[in-house]
């Protein structure tokens, strides 16, 4: 162990790690949980999650009726925090909100988090995804265009151990789930700087997405466009908005990196 690891170690909060593992284990397939029902998603003791949970609540970050827990609004003062001190939602929103205007079309920007895109920003001109999206919205980062993306980004050796130990259902009768088919579209993704990913996260969405780069040339974030499948094929959709989001991309990048 190094000094550092040992240093971070020791100055780990065991309860407050647990804690944001409770909060974020609620959501759209979640928004009411038991006790048992944390500890299974969290991997805690019940008495923990119980702990938490009533710790929770007692701050009003959670309501409950004695059985269920369910969030409150001082949840969202979290995110707020994040979205109003960093530069990269606020800077992309009216960009994103722009692009969706021009093209009438749903545009995200994400970033990496453990198996998945996380949605920092975005806007909706129209409903592409029936499931719907917002900020704070996990896409899979094996069939999502925002993910391929990301992905590409990482060291092969890196993005393929991630891919390994992630699960990877079938969302549609299209979807890609076979190893060495992901890894090709990564390849493909860094040779050609976009990714796609059509009606594999929903049958008849298609969406395409490229990198936010810093001026190391680095990955931090990636843009994604969708439109609905019986509006125009996989190359009528590149041939259409592949311009106007690179375009908007070299704003944001030019923005949040200016010379």
């Amino acid at each position: 162990m190094t000094l550092v690891s040992g240093l971070r170690d020791r100055d780990s909060v065991a309860s407050l790690r647990k804690g944001l593992q409770v909060l974020t284990s609620f959501g759209r397939q979640n928004p009411r949980l038991t006790i048992t029902d944390v500890a299974r998603l969290t991997g805690v003791t019940a008495a923990s999650a119980r702990r938490s949970l009533l710790t929770l609540e007692e701050l009003g970050y959670l309501g409950t009726d004695g059985k269920y827990f369910w969030m409150l609004p001082r949840t969202l003062l979290v995110a707020n925090s994040f979205i109003s001190s960093r530069p990269l939602p606020s800077m992309a929103q009216p960009l994103l909100d722009a692009l969706s205007e021009r093209t009438r079309e749903s545009a995200s920007l994400g970033q990496l988090l453990d198996h998945d895109a996380i949605i920092v920003a975005r806007s909706t001109a129209r409903r592409s995804l029936s499931i719907g999206l917002g900020i704070g919205s996990r896409l899979p980062g094996y069939c999502s265009a925002i993910g391929r993306v990301l992905l590409s980004s990482l060291p092969k050796e890196d993005a393929e151990r991630l891919l390994v130990s992630m699960e990877r259902p079938a969302l549609t009768s299209l979807t890609v789930t076979e190893l060495p088919q992901i890894l090709a579209l990564l390849e493909r993704c860094r040779e050609e700087g976009w990714a796609s990913s059509n009606e594999e996260i929903e049958q008849g969405v298609r969406s395409m997405a490229v990198p936010i780069r810093d001026r190391a040339g680095q990955v931090v974030a990636a843009m994604s466009i969708a439109v609905r499948a019986e509006r125009m094929s996989m190359a009528e959709f590149h041939q259409t908005f592949f311009g106007q989001l690179t375009r908007a991309r070299k704003r944001l990048e030019d923005y949040l990196f200016p010379v």
